[in-house]
C-alpha cells in the first residue's frame, strides 16, 4: 500500500460504513479516487469490513485469552486446529515462555471448562496452557484505526460519541441478533439488503442498526494486516498493574495511538495491551516513554506477534 492507501484504509477504519463521497471529503480524495482504491483493496481480500460484538455487555460470550506451550516442531499444526475453531476470535504465534497466543470466546462460563480442559487439551502437540479471563475491556481492535489521519479528518468521519457510562449487560433482542449478524458478515452491507433477509422495513433496518452502534454492543471493523499499514512490529504487553491503578492505566494506555487493544485480566498478569508500530525503537520508546512512568505499573513482560493465523473471527491465508 502506498500513502494514499493507508490514509484511505485508515479513514475507512474510522468510519466502515462511510460511503466513498464521505471519506474523500474528509481526506480531500476525489470519490472516484476513492471507490477505486479502496474498491480494489477489498476485492484483493486486504481489507475485510465486519462487526465484532462487545462480548461481555451483550452476553454474547466469554472472552479469555490463552498461552499455549507446544511439543518441537508443532507449533503450525496447533496453530491451525485453534484457528480452525469457530470459537477463536485470534490466534498468533509469540515469542516468550508460549509458543501461541489466542483469544477464545466461550459461549457461556459453563461451557469454558469444558473447552479448556478437554478440547483444547485434546490438539495433538498441546503442551500446556495458561488462561486469562477477560473481566473488562477499555479497546478493542475495531475501535482502532492506523495513525495516519488528522485529528479534524477523523471528527468528520466520525463525530465524538456521546460520554455515557455504558450498562454493564446490554442484551439484544432476536432481531437485532439477526442484524448484528448480517453486520458481522459484511459490515458494508446495504440497509436494504438487511430489510430484505429479516423482513423488515429500511427505516426499521437503519434504526437497529444505528441503536446496535450507539450502545455499542456491536463494533464495525475494517480488518487489515497491520505490516500492510507499514506497522510491522506487533507485541503483546502484558502487565502487572496493582488493582487502584486498573482504570486509570487502562484509561491512559487505550488513548495512545499505538494500542490496537487493551483489557483487564484475572491471572499473575491484570492487563493486556496489544500494540502496533513500524519499528523495534518505537516498541521501545512506548515501553520506556508511555509505559514506564505508570506507577501502578509494576512488571511488564513482553511478547511479539511473528504470525497472525487468524484476527477478528477471520482466517489469515499464508504462501
Amino acid at each position: 500500500m502506498d500513502v494514499l492507501d493507508r490514509r484511505l484504509v485508515a479513514a475507512l477504519q474510522v468510519s466502515p460504513r462511510a460511503s466513498w463521497g464521505e471519506i474523500g471529503r474528509a481526506v480531500g480524495e476525489h470519490e472516484r479516487t476513492v471507490a477505486r482504491r479502496l474498491q480494489r483493496l477489498i476485492t484483493d481480500g486486504a481489507v475485510q469490513v465486519t462487526a465484532i460484538y462487545d462480548d461481555l455487555r451483550s452476553g454474547h460470550g466469554r472472552p479469555v485469552h490463552l498461552h499455549v506451550q507446544v511439543r518441537a516442531g508443532m507449533s503450525a499444526m496447533v496453530a491451525d486446529a485453534l484457528a480452525s475453531r469457530p470459537d477463536t476470535r485470534s490466534v498468533y504465534s509469540v515469542t516468550g515462555a508460549a509458543d501461541i497466543g489466542a483469544e477464545l470466546v466461550a459461549p457461556s462460563r459453563a461451557a469454558l471448562h469444558e473447552i479448556l480442559n478437554v478440547e483444547v487439551h485434546g490438539i495433538d502437540g498441546v503442551a500446556g496452557t495458561q488462561t486469562q479471563v477477560v473481566l473488562h475491556t477499555f479497546r478493542t481492535v475495531a475501535e482502532w484505526h492506523a495513525p495516519y489521519l488528522t485529528d479534524e479528518e477523523i471528527e468528520l468521519l466520525r463525530p465524538p460519541l456521546p460520554d455515557v457510562v455504558l450498562p454493564d449487560q446490554d442484551g439484544l433482542s432476536p432481531l437485532e441478533s439477526e442484524v448484528a449478524e448480517l453486520l458481522v458478515a459484511d459490515g458494508r452491507i446495504a440497509f436494504t439488503s438487511i430489510a430484505e433477509r429479516t423482513g423488515i422495513s429500511v427505516p426499521t433496518a437503519r434504526r437497529r442498526v444505528a441503536s446496535l452502534l450507539e450502545r455499542r454492543v456491536l463494533l464495525l471493523r475494517a480488518e487489515v494486516e497491520p505490516s500492510l499499514l507499514g506497522l510491522e512490529v506487533e507485541a503483546q504487553l502484558w502487565l502487572r498493574v496493582r488493582p487502584h491503578g486498573l482504570d486509570q492505566v487502562g484509561e491512559t494506555l487505550k488513548r495512545h495511538p499505538g494500542v490496537r487493544y487493551c483489557a483487564a485480566t484475572s491471572g499473575t498478569y491484570t492487563m493486556l495491551v496489544q500494540v502496533a508500530v513500524a519499528h523495534e525503537a518505537d516498541l521501545y520508546r512506548f515501553l520506556t516513554e508511555v509505559v514506564g512512568p505508570l506507577d501502578d505499573v509494576t512488571d511488564v513482560n513482553v511478547t511479539l506477534i511473528t504470525r497472525a493465523y487468524k484476527r477478528g473471527f477471520l482466517r489469515k491465508e499464508h504462501s
